[in-house]
């Protein structure tokens, strides 16, 4: 990238509460709707402000990243995540999608039917693939693009048109994401945070079970979809700007694919040292912690002009005043967002486990 920087260590923030002290905790409300091409879908939302719609990874769903979501409502954000097609609640596309495409399509449906005119698009995994292919159709409407360990870059797309022409290594990543998931939990390390994602993530594990076909949907879909470069390559010329997260130790989609993703769309790099896959889900601190660090600077600044294409030119707009910007006067989601979702419990905000580097 043209503007690299020297590498910015990821902060462990001062003064976050221990065990035992009590915090405040958003709830997420969970709905299963029906849009107006009549398509059902499930999302959960919370918090009030700017939208920030965030898109799961493959064969999960958008409650499982529950608890790291309700740490970013305390920063002046409704977070609103999707179940994409055939995953928690929401219903398949008919003959499964013909590839990603079909199922970015239905995100952007969904979102128009909740009256959301701009957010900042977050996407996980195969989540990261949808968002990016779905900015890169509507820049105007999008704020931001975080890319989670996301199936997008060169090496990636190099990985697919192998697995085309050997189907059987699809299985090698497949073992590779079963690996990562084993180290999701803490386990005895942490035995209160293992009983909490296993609550989360319960559902999921018994849908996949019950309903492993499924899941055959989106692989084929994978395997379907043009290279993803296109998509990046737009996000650059419309400069949209893009923060690509990756850990380095992510062992299913290599993280120079991270890199390469970063170089396309002249984006910023964030390097999770140590993690995984799946780091977001092993720690609920990490992602808050990121974002904390990046409001100040350039995405506090596409925030603010978002607020101010939406037509409000305050300089410290209330929070009415920003959802006026960001949303249709009549939007559904507000329906959607409950008025009080905020629990008192204890333990419940930690330090981030891992540390991060930011360069660009």
């Amino acid at each position: 990238m043209s503007h690299v920087v020297e590498p910015i260590p990821g902060p462990i923030p001062e003064g976050v509460p221990g065990d035992g002290i009590p915090v405040a905790a958003p709830r997420l409300a969970r709905h299963r709707i029906r849009i107006s091409d009549g398509h059902t879908v499930g999302i959960a939302v919370a918090g009030a402000g700017i939208p920030l719609v965030v898109v799961h990874g493959f064969s999960v769903e958008g409650f499982l990243y529950a608890q790291t979501l309700s740490r970013l409502v305390s920063m002046g954000f409704k977070v609103i995540a999707i179940d994409t097609a055939g995953h928690g609640g929401t219903r398949g596309l008919p003959s499964d999608g013909s590839d990603l495409k079909a199922y970015s399509e239905l995100l952007g449906r969904i979102i128009d039917d909740l009256g959301i005119d701009q957010c900042i698009l977050a996407g996980h995994s195969m989540g990261g693939r949808l968002v990016t292919q779905l900015a890169a159709e509507r820049p105007n409407r999008t704020i931001a693009v975080m890319l989670i360990d996301a199936i997008v870059g060169d090496t990636w797309d190099r990985m697919v048109y192998a697995f085309r022409m050997m189907p059987p290594m699809v299985g090698v990543v497949g073992a590779a994401l079963a690996a990562d998931a084993i180290t999701v939990l803490p386990g005895w390390r942490d035995p209160r945070q293992t009983v909490k994602f296993l609550r989360l993530a319960l559902p999921t594990i018994v849908g996949d079970i019950v309903r492993p076909w499924r899941l055959l949907g989106p692989v084929v879909s994978i395997l379907r979809s043009r290279s993803s470069r296109y998509a990046l390559n737009e996000l650059a010329h419309q400069d949209v700007p893009v923060y690509v997260m990756h850990g380095d130790r992510d062992l299913a989609v290599p993280f120079r694919t991270a890199r390469e993703a970063a170089e396309r769309t002249d984006g910023t790099l964030i390097t999770i040292e140590g993690g995984g896959h799946s780091w977001l889900l092993r720690d609920p601190e990490t992602l808050p912690g990121i974002v904390a660090q990046l409001l100040p600077g350039s995405l506090g600044q596409a925030c603010r002009a978002a607020i101010r294409r939406g037509g409000c030119t305050v300089k410290d707009p209330t929070v009415d005043q920003i959802e006026a910007a960001l949303y249709r006067p009549d939007a559904r989601i507000f329906a959607l967002t409950p008025m009080s979702n905020v629990t008192t419990v204890a333990g419940r905000h930690r330090r981030p486990k891992f540390r991060w580097t930011i360069e660009g």
